[in-house]
């Protein structure tokens, strides 16, 4: 029941904050874990919230990072990424919902995707109510996009957006028992850019002790960048902005310049070449923007930080899904389309065996768009999971989201973001003709993996063994079963 009158108050340690009551859940919406990143604090580390008088409403999620979202073909992106959100200068914010009468209660705290350039807190599938209904304190953050917080330009701390993510786990650890939830039981998890970043918190020095349990979510440690190759991007948006490649160049130029210029790099014909030493661009051209290694947030690489031990203590459950880039191939109609040279010449962007990656995953009678696709998924985000978990030296399990989405004709399947609304038991989210789930997706599946991910976050349970090199255990979740996986063809071109 929602009880208008006596809505439930909360004292943090900047100020007492007002949210709302309904069906025995409390929720609290846009509260301030960082300053705001504007004026002197634009292109800085996340500053101290300024203390408030009084009772501060949150009722309403407010601002989100400055993001433009672009129009997808063939389904309804909203329910994922989120609407583009309100503008703003107060968006380093979090969400919190909590059981009424909350005490000692596990912790999750999201991290939403979105390429680490678009998405908010406040996406509709990832509303955290139904955690909550089933005993978790869960929390959702924003934090800087793009220029603002992947950009590591000269002058300016690193990694601004993880620092961001930080910043937020530390108000966790300072506020959440107020909320009844239990500080020294937090899992963080995310998907995406936001499992991108988790994994890489695991090996962060500075995020060490700030949760026990980690679920990364089609995502893994390998996409960072060489601090070198990162400046090819601060030299090019430089130019696209006319300004000089520091921080007053860049803190000269609204929020809405930045955007054009994030467009402007991030388009198709956007030129630019961010591959490494060996020939390779971790992310395969999926975002310009993306953690760097080298300074204090990772001093090395993830997986080199695992070998010194670092992250050994945290628990982690990882997995992808089976055809996660369908997601971009299919509703965008490029995969019936693609060719054999085209698909190479694709790869090859990223990826200096082209030829070598389409031979290893070419089947008989499958087109080159079908190859291709299968090819990319793997190397992109089937077999970097594996390596990571092989890589961390602490208990780790894996799984695989097998159930296949009927959208798009039956063709979208086991896609990008598709275990989200199972995740967050909300499938009415994308459920529909231009929904990503479809129009009839299994509830039952739902519930069971939403009490997977419950059980893990409250104790680290999960009915199947953890992964090792030798049994390669990992856990279909529509199947509901365990499989000894066989190494991957990707595991000749990424190591």
């Amino acid at each position: 029941m929602t009880d208008p009158q006596n809505p439930p108050e909360v004292a943090t340690s900047a100020g007492t904050v007002r949210g709302s009551t309904a069906n025995g859940i409390r929720t609290f919406l846009g509260i301030p874990y960082a300053a705001p990143p504007v004026g002197p604090n634009r292109f800085d580390l996340p500053k101290p919230v300024v203390p408030w008088d009084g009772t501060r409403d949150a009722t309403q999620p407010g601002p989100c990072a400055p993001h433009r979202i672009s129009p997808f073909p063939a389904l309804d992106a909203e329910p994922l990424v989120g609407d583009g959100g309100t503008r703003g200068d107060d968006y380093l914010t979090l969400n919190v919902w909590t059981p009424e009468d909350a005490a000692g209660r596990p912790v999750m705290v999201f991290i939403h995707g979105g390429g680490f350039v678009i998405g908010s807190k406040d996406a509709p599938v990832s509303d955290g109510t139904n955690f909550a209904r089933d005993g978790i304190v869960c929390v959702a953050i924003n934090y800087r996009l793009g220029i603002e917080g992947f950009l590591p330009i000269p002058g300016v701390p690193t990694n601004l957006g993880l620092r961001d993510m930080i910043a937020a786990l530390e108000w966790v650890r300072a506020n959440i028992a107020a909320f009844g939830g239990d500080p020294a039981n937090v899992t963080v998890f995310g998907e995406s850019a936001g499992a991108m970043a988790v994994a890489d918190l695991v090996a962060s020095p500075l995020a060490q002790g700030l949760f026990g349990r980690a679920i990364v979510q089609s995502g893994h440690g390998r996409m960072v960048r060489d601090m070198d190759v990162a400046q090819r991007l601060v030299t090019r948006l430089a130019k696209v902005l006319k300004v000089a490649p520091t921080r007053d160049g860049f803190a000269s130029r609204s929020t809405d310049a930045l955007l054009d210029a994030v467009q402007a790099v991030s388009a198709p014909k956007g030129k630019i070449d961010l591959r490494d030493a060996d020939g390779v661009d971790p992310v395969f051209g999926i975002s310009r923007f993306i953690p760097v290694f080298g300074d204090d947030v990772l001093p090395e690489k993830p997986v080199d930080l695992f070998a010194r031990g670092m992250g050994k203590d945290v628990q982690v459950l990882i997995g992808s899904n089976a055809e996660e880039m369908n997601l971009y191939f299919v509703p965008t109609g490029v995969r019936p389309k693609l060719f054999g040279l085209l698909a190479r010449w694709i790869i090859g962007k990223s990826q200096p065996n082209a030829r070598a990656v389409m031979k290893a995953y070419a089947r008989p009678g499958a087109s080159a768009g079908d190859t291709f696709t299968r090819a990319v998924t793997d190397l992109v985000f089937r077999w970097p999971a594996r390596l990571y978990a092989a890589a961390h030296r602490g208990r780790t399990h894996l799984y695989e989201f097998d159930w296949r989405s009927p959208a798009c004709d039956g063709e979208l399947g086991a896609c990008h973001g598709i275990e989200l609304p199972f995740v967050f038991d909300t499938l009415s989210t994308t459920t529909g003709e231009r929904g990503l789930a479809g129009t009839n997706p299994p509830q039952d599946l739902a519930t069971r993996v939403h009490r997977l991910w419950v059980d893990f976050a409250t104790d680290g349970s999960l009915p199947w063994k953890p992964f090792d090199t030798e049994t390669r255990q990992v856990f279909q979740l529509s199947a509901d079963k365990p499989i000894q996986e066989a190494v991957m063809p990707a595991a000749a071109f990424i190591r």
